[in-house]
């Protein structure tokens, strides 16, 4: 059954990318720059999802003797990059909850900081703090604060999804050698 070959990949996917996560957030706060902190997010992200490849690949390969459509993979892919978004969303929320993080205000401090250095001041920067406000209460609302963290890491996934199934839809693409 499919959904035995998504769960698992899914599951490993999400935890590949949502530990580190937690860990950075848990261990290193506001030590990293928000860049360099997105690109290891992102790039985590990507590793994680190269379980998409790896499962479409194997059901193609070993279940279906060689040949997969491109719309089967794709579902598989999407039905994996939700769980691994769920598995995510779930480890963020457990560091929030055991560590009493602020992500929020640092968050907002920290880009109120890069509107001072930018010569940011005045009304504009008054009306810039006042929109951090407004962000770190509705952060504080899990009903807010999921469906952004979801928002995070899905696309990645659904592109992970579309460019595996677009490239193992060719039985000869990686094809499993025959003995």
């Amino acid at each position: 059954m499919l959904i035995k070959k998504i769960l698992p990949y899914g599951a490993a996917a999400g935890l590949i990318a949502g530990v580190p996560l937690s860990l950075m957030g848990l261990n290193i706060g506001g030590q990293l720059s928000s860049s360099l902190g997105m690109a290891l997010g992102y790039l985590t992200m990507l590793v994680a999802f190269s379980l998409i490849f790896v499962a479409i690949k194997r059901r193609r390969d070993q279940d279906q003797g060689g040949v997969i459509r491109f719309w089967p993979a794709l579902g598989q892919g999407l039905g994996i990059s939700l769980v691994a978004s769920v598995c995510y969303a779930l480890c963020w929320e457990t560091a929030l909850a055991l560590s009493g993080m602020d992500f929020a205000g640092e968050y907002a401090k920290l880009l109120i900081e890069q509107q001072r250095a930018q010569g940011v001041s005045g009304e504009a920067l008054a009306a810039f703090t006042a929109e951090m406000e407004q962000f770190k209460t509705q952060y504080a609302d899990p009903l807010y604060r999921l469906p952004m963290t979801l928002a995070e890491i899905f696309p990645v996934g659904l592109l992970v999804s579309l460019v595996s199934a677009g490239l193992l839809r060719n039985p000869r693409f990686l094809a499993a050698p025959r003995g």
